[in-house]
């Protein structure tokens, strides 16, 4: 349980109770003590190579949180033209955004290129097209598909051979021949097997085939390896040992660039790492129902505002934190959506009573970001603690909302 030794359910000193009271229910609350905890754990893991964290976005985009990687030497990894200019508005430079999207138009790559990102480029047509619009003028990245099966659920895994992720590495040789008819500057090669990769030699292994891949392209300046760093999310979950894996990655690497020529950066691309552990979603206990066969607690919130676990099959801990010390009880987890949000079958609470305040932790990573306003729900608050104060990083919505973007229609 990710929670501080100052006190059941507190973050820096901080009553989670206290702050659903405060801002009220859904809200997402996140702890950037466990953020900076996560960046440092990478820096002093790869500290012995030249390396950057690029911190992917799409896990977590609001604009504070994307300032405080910006201030603990994290740069910027995102999937859409739409998160780049998110990423500028915090203070990102454009030469620290790498700009990796998959299934998009030429016209968002070009959008890319005048932003000045540094663009990763996943297919070949694409590839094909750059070379013709930019030859040598603009460098770029290309994104392999080692054809290895890591990750977790199906839906995270990025490096199989029917992903649609990356170039096949069987199709390498394609790749140079078609970078040497257009005389594209490539500068870096990129792989990601997927998240919650088990062990580091599947890490590894997909970086001997870039190491492979990088001596028919010689103006490398860096090779990105993704990330896939797991996280616990219950007791006895199997966790990526980022120590472990930056000794045998920074003499793999050494071995490579003393092979290669000559010394590149070697770079990463967290997100759940670095925030999953870091969030909250704090909701209010509705109604507590019995049936014949379960007792189910119903919440003010649902897959519109955690979806993982409907998605994904994503095991999320339940805490009911208004009651830590009362009797252990069987419930189902539910939620207020008109469709089967289940968020835990057969979980052990602390008795639950109607108006308790009940936690979903390790919640910072693909929860409001993968939000929606489904059953015209408004979406929740969310709050930073950050130096031990409360920080509203954003307002909960209001109906208007809702209406924003509608435009007025007479029957």
């Amino acid at each position: 349980m990710q929670f501080s030794q100052q006190g059941p359910y507190q973050i820096q000193g901080l009553s989670l109770e206290a702050l659903a009271q405060e801002y009220g229910t859904p809200l997402y609350v996140y702890d950037a003590d466990i953020i900076e905890r996560q960046v440092q754990s990478l820096h002093t893991a790869f500290g012995g190579l030249k390396h950057r964290i690029k911190y992917a976005a799409k896990a977590l985009t609001n604009q504070a949180i994307l300032k405080l990687m910006n201030k603990n030497g994290v740069e910027l990894d995102v999937v859409s033209i739409e998160e780049a200019q998110l990423g500028l508005q915090a203070g990102f430079a454009p030469s620290q955004i790498l700009y990796t999207p998959n299934s998009v138009s030429f016209k968002e790559i070009q959008e890319a290129v005048a932003l000045g990102l540094t663009i990763n480029i996943d297919n070949i047509s694409i590839l094909e097209q750059f070379g013709n619009a930019y030859e040598s003028s603009v460098p770029c990245c290309i994104r392999i598909n080692p054809h290895i099966v890591a990750g977790g659920n199906a839906k995270i895994q990025t490096g199989h051979i029917d992903s649609k992720f990356g170039i096949s590495i069987l199709q390498m040789k394609h790749v140079a021949r078609v970078v040497r008819s257009s005389n594209i500057r490539v500068e870096g090669l990129h792989i990601h097997t997927g998240s919650e990769f088990l062990n580091s030699d599947v890490f590894l292994q997909g970086a001997e085939l870039v190491f492979d891949a990088a001596t028919d392209f010689p103006d490398l300046r860096f090779i990105d390896f993704g990330s896939g760093f797991k996280v616990a999310y219950k007791e006895g979950d199997h966790v990526t040992d980022v120590m472990e894996l930056g000794q045998k990655m920074t003499q793999a690497f050494k071995r490579f660039c003393a092979e290669y020529g000559r010394e590149l950066e070697i770079w990463f691309e967290p997100g759940k790492y670095l925030v999953s552990e870091c969030g909250y979603l704090l909701a209010n206990a509705n109604v507590v129902k019995t049936t014949p066969s379960s007792v189910f607690v119903g919440v003010d919130t649902g897959l519109n505002h955690l979806i993982r676990p409907m998605m994904y099959d994503a095991y999320h801990e339940i805490v009911n934190i208004s009651n830590p010390e009362g009797a252990k009880r069987i419930y189902t987890v539910v939620g207020y959506i008109c469709e089967t949000d289940t968020f835990g079958y057969d979980r052990k609470l602390s008795e639950v009573r109607e108006g308790d305040v009940i936690a979903f932790l390790n919640a910072g990573a693909y929860g409001f970001s993968m939000s929606s306003n489904y059953n015209s729900r408004l979406r929740p608050a969310e709050v930073l603690i950050y130096k031990g104060k409360a920080h509203l990083i954003r307002r909960r919505e209001v109906l208007d909302d809702l209406l924003r973007t509608q435009v007025d229609f007479q029957v």
